[in-house]
């Protein structure tokens, strides 16, 4: 007999995030996404009461990834969107352990400053 399938279930975050895109120490953009996780059933109120933690680790990677570039150009390119979410769903993990399957990025918009 097969083993069953996982089913997945997916929860959205509450807000936004937004994220200043800095050039020559003035923001030169806005960078705002939705975030939502997909994970293991029954893991939604445990994600609900980490959210503030979720979300300052989340920040520092959003933060860390437009200071490296991650927001110029083709910010929308596979392998710079690969990299975000690997690196969001490694603090995800780090927070939330086995319970998280993948981070999505549901939305996300580059509105130029200025």
């Amino acid at each position: 007999m097969p083993a069953e399938a996982v089913v997945f279930e997916y929860v959205k975050l509450n807000n936004q995030f937004v994220i200043p895109d800095m050039e020559d120490g003035q923001v030169a953009a806005m960078v705002v996404l939705s975030i939502s996780l997909e994970t293991l059933p029954n893991a939604r109120e445990k994600i609900y009461a980490q959210e503030p933690k979720l979300r300052d680790a989340f920040l520092q990677v959003l933060f860390d990834h437009a200071n490296i570039g991650g927001f110029k150009g083709s910010f929308t390119e596979t392998t710079k969107m690969q990299s975000l979410r690997a690196s969001l769903l490694e603090v995800a993990a780090a927070i939330l352990g086995d319970d998280i399957e993948s981070v999505l990025v549901t939305d996300i918009v580059r509105q130029d400053v200025g």
